[in-house]
């Protein structure tokens, strides 16, 4: 495939180049030419006019839940399992047609459906799986009901340890246990909860979860593994034993101080933020509605104190249990220009997302080529803009109206170019 005369945003430098030929072979791409490159139609060859249009990377997400994405509470809770699957299989789809060809996945059973996207079974975008979001008894990816006998005294799990999209572990052997577990799942990095959260049911925001010890045999089990821990935590205490028990990426942090803030860049670690508004999630309960509430407030002024220190910060969105919100995705990738310039907001959603999921290291499928740039022996993952995003980010907010060409591993998803 050659895509002929674009305008080339490769992931990483601000300044565009005009009239480009990208040409594409496989899943990858092997030549980013001024001149023209050569090939026709006789060999085979497909070329789209990009007719001086905007290329970019594909898009990323460096905090999804796939399988959340696509059930409701209910539907985890009550669902058949093979329509848990079903829902998440086509939303992989709505979410490749959106434009994001990588994305990371913070808490879910995806490594199967990973697996057979990666096989050509079905459409959907590169997948870093979590597996279970790994918890302590009442802590954040607690689901059991209130009433249930927690497993550490003979409790049976949950329906969503079931599932696998939580795993609920008490102790140092255990929480050993629960991170080998997914890694033996095909977990690309660990997730850990180690604070209150506005989804959950029993922890308010600024309780601590996990002892240190709990946090450092997390850690030391994905490390033996090749790989990392992403904690989701919000305030300055919780961040604060997160980093000294050697955690990777911080994930969300809107309710961290600036002297946080400071010490995540001291220890190159992480910020994998979300720009969260109010409306982006909706609870009914009061009570996870005012945390809500607390926990979007604090978004400016930790994006202003991220830009301040230098803190290497990966965007996602964290949309969960609400299927009908699932295309806000765009909305939130957009939205991200309120904090940054536009191509440092662009950068941050190919390259810069990117550079996090390289830390899974041998965990990493994709490690072939490079992720979320334009470059000679890159993945082939494009996307052909109507207009230029650099000048309006609201661009990438409508896919359906703007993205005239996603191309993923060489494959055409889309082309209405």
């Amino acid at each position: 495939m050659i895509i002929r005369d674009a305008r080339v945003f490769d992931g990483v430098n601000a300044k565009t180049q005009d009239n480009v030929d990208v040409l594409i072979e496989g899943p990858f791409v092997v030549a980013v030419s001024s001149a023209p490159v050569a090939g026709d139609a006789s060999d085979g060859v497909i070329e789209i006019d990009a007719k001086g249009r905007f290329l970019m990377p594909g898009l990323s997400d460096a905090h999804v839940h796939l399988m959340g994405n696509a059930n409701s509470m209910m539907e985890f809770l009550q669902g058949p399992t093979g329509a848990l699957y079903g829902n998440t299989i086509a939303e992989a789809k709505r979410m490749l047609l959106r434009g994001f060809t990588t994305v990371r996945d913070m808490g879910g059973d995806t490594a199967p459906v990973k697996s057979l996207i990666d096989r050509g079974v079905f459409e959907g975008p590169r997948i870093f799986p979590s597996q279970a979001m790994i918890s302590q008894t009442s802590g954040h990816a607690d689901f059991s009901f209130v009433y249930d006998v927690p497993e550490e005294f003979g409790g049976a799990p949950s329906r969503t340890e079931d599932i696998h999209f939580t795993r609920v572990a008490d102790g140092v052997p255990r929480v050993l246990a629960a991170v080998r577990e997914q890694l033996k799942m095909g977990a690309s990095q660990i997730k850990l909860t180690l604070g209150g959260g506005a989804a959950s049911m029993y922890d308010p925001l600024n309780t601590l979860q996990y002892t240190p010890d709990e946090i450092r045999a997390a850690v030391q089990a994905a490390t033996d593994y090749g790989t990392y821990v992403a904690t989701h935590v919000y305030t300055p205490a919780g961040i604060a034993r997160a980093l000294d028990a050697g955690v990777t990426s911080i994930e969300h942090g809107h309710l961290a101080d600036e002297a946080t803030i400071a010490l995540i860049a001291e220890k190159g670690a992480w910020l994998s933020m979300q720009p969260f508004a109010e409306d982006d999630h909706h609870y009914p309960d009061p009570v996870r509605a005012a945390k809500n509430t607390e926990i979007c407030h604090g978004t400016d002024e930790v994006y202003g104190w991220a830009k301040q220190y230098g803190v290497k910060t990966a965007w996602g969105t964290d949309l969960l249990l609400e299927p009908q919100s699932a295309a806000r995705q765009s909305v939130m990738a957009a939205r991200l220009g309120d904090f940054y310039s536009n191509v440092d907001a662009l950068t941050m959603l190919t390259s810069g997302n990117a550079s996090l999921f390289e830390l899974a290291g041998e965990r990493n499928s994709y490690r072939g080529a490079k992720l979320g740039v334009i470059a000679e022996g890159s993945w082939a993952d494009l996307i052909l803009v109507n207009g230029d995003p650099i000048e309006d980010l609201s661009l990438i907010a409508d896919p359906d109206a703007n993205f005239a060409l996603i191309v993923k591993g060489g494959q055409v998803i889309k082309n209405e170019a």
